[in-house]
């Protein structure tokens, strides 16, 4: 089943006179439950590809379809809808709420929800004890490493459940052995709980963990590779990891 179905996708930026064309007729299909990275150099697009997914930008032409719902014919009201129970969002600045504690900033999308308070705490206190921050739950971000605030954003994404999780850049502000162990966290919430993920990324490790990797190029697919990274492979590119 398919949760993206996008077809002859363009993208124009139009300023100064100057015309960028983004994405060029791209053609993609997702699978629900899928891993899926993709890559490419800056300016390739991988970045205005997700944007258009999650419905934060526009298309220019093209046809662009999400969770069953084309996404060219939603008002804003609905598209924020549609991002706040359909998709989660992890950014890599985070994206936290300073004043707000850990557990607060995954309250949150619950709270816009709007689901009861003692359900809200309870699901929150749940998905951040299962992401390994159960004793940090009331310390604010600045409290937070870069590693622990950004599991708290995980926590955050799939609190609700979403259907999917975009990932932009999400091991950008993070060491390799600290990245690693959020993507194993990423990796098995999708095994888990059927979550699809898709990731924009010029880290090698989030393409190594990716069991399905998309190369962009100047607004183009120019590879599509289904694959199975071992997780043994995984953990000799790990720093600390020791074969047994």
């Amino acid at each position: 089943m398919a949760i993206i179905d996008i077809n002859k996708l363009v993208k124009i930026y139009d300023g100064n006179s100057l015309e960028v064309r983004a994405l060029n007729e791209v053609d993609l299909r997702v699978e629900k439950g899928e891993f899926t990275a993709i890559a490419g150099p800056s300016g390739s697009g991988k970045t205005t590809l997700l944007n258009l997914i999650g419905g934060l930008d526009q298309p220019t032409h093209g046809s662009l379809t999400v969770a069953g719902k084309d996404l060219r014919n939603m008002s804003v009201r609905e598209l924020s809808d549609m991002r706040l129970n359909n998709i989660g969002f992890i950014f890599q600045a985070y994206n936290l709420i300073p004043v707000l504690t850990a557990l607060e900033n995954v309250e949150y999308i619950l709270l816009l929800q709007g689901v009861a308070k003692e359900e809200r705490r309870e699901r929150s206190t749940r998905i951040l004890e299962e992401v390994g921050l159960g004793k940090e739950i009331n310390r604010r971000p600045k409290e937070l490493s870069g590693g622990q605030q950004q599991r708290v954003a995980v926590a955050r994404a799939i609190v609700s459940e979403p259907e999917l999780v975009l990932a932009d850049e999400p091991t950008a502000n993070l060491d390799q052995k600290t990245g690693a162990g959020l993507l194993d966290l990423m990796h098995d919430l999708n095994h888990r709980k059927n979550i699809t993920f898709i990731f924009s990324t010029h880290d090698s490790m989030v393409m190594d963990y990716a069991e399905r990797l998309i190369h962009l190029s100047d607004g183009r697919i120019v590879s599509d590779e289904k694959k199975k990274s071992s997780r043994e492979s995984r953990e000799r590119k790990t720093p600390g990891k020791k074969k047994k």
